[in-house]
């Protein structure tokens, strides 16, 4: 079982509610293990009016958070009986498990907050494996050589025909190896 994001909807305006006890349940319920970042999908907005400028804090999609969770049983019915949680997009109902969402779609929204899927603080470190995932290196395998994070790049050094080679990846196109 791997960690993957999933969108949960709740109540509108009960998004920071929901986030707060969610984190509070994975820690009381010893599900820290299962559960691990709930992201409020917002963006800042420069606002002017009457010549003021002024910055706003607006969500991407109200009424809807997304949490990285291994989707075991325990953690699900953990987040679904969750005050404010009103169900996870993506699941038909009638006790089946949500479908996750693509990693390009995380990266998208979470690239729009300046964040990444890779909680790169716990998981990226130099010498660290990791496989790309998109671009012409898809499929390969590289060992991370050095972590560009303003710009959201990595220096891999990745095996090309038998010749170590660095080539340079953002962090969207890389997932951590297990292997």
């Amino acid at each position: 079982m791997e960690k993957q994001w999933y969108v949960v909807n709740t109540y509108s305006g009960h998004e920071s509610k929901v986030k707060e006890k969610l984190e509070m349940r994975a820690q009381s319920m010893d599900m820290k293990d299962y559960i691990f970042r709930v992201v409020i999908p917002e963006q800042k907005e420069i606002e002017v009016k009457d010549g003021v400028t002024k910055e706003k804090i607006k969500k991407m999609f109200p009424g809807y958070v997304l949490i990285e969770m291994v989707m075991s049983d325990e953690a699900w019915f953990v987040v679904r009986n969750t005050p404010g949680v009103t169900g996870f997009i993506g699941s038909s109902g009638k006790g089946a498990k949500p479908t996750p969402l693509q990693p390009y779609e995380v990266d998208n929204i979470l690239n729009n907050m300046g964040i990444s899927r890779l909680d790169v603080d716990k998981e990226l470190e130099v010498g660290a494996k990791v496989k790309i995932i998109a671009g012409p290196f898809t499929g390969m395998f590289g060992v991370v050589d050095s972590i560009d994070l303003p710009n959201q790049k990595l220096l891999l050094n990745v095996d090309l025909f038998g010749q170590e080679t660095s080539v340079e990846v953002e962090l969207s196109q890389i997932e951590i190896s297990n292997e």
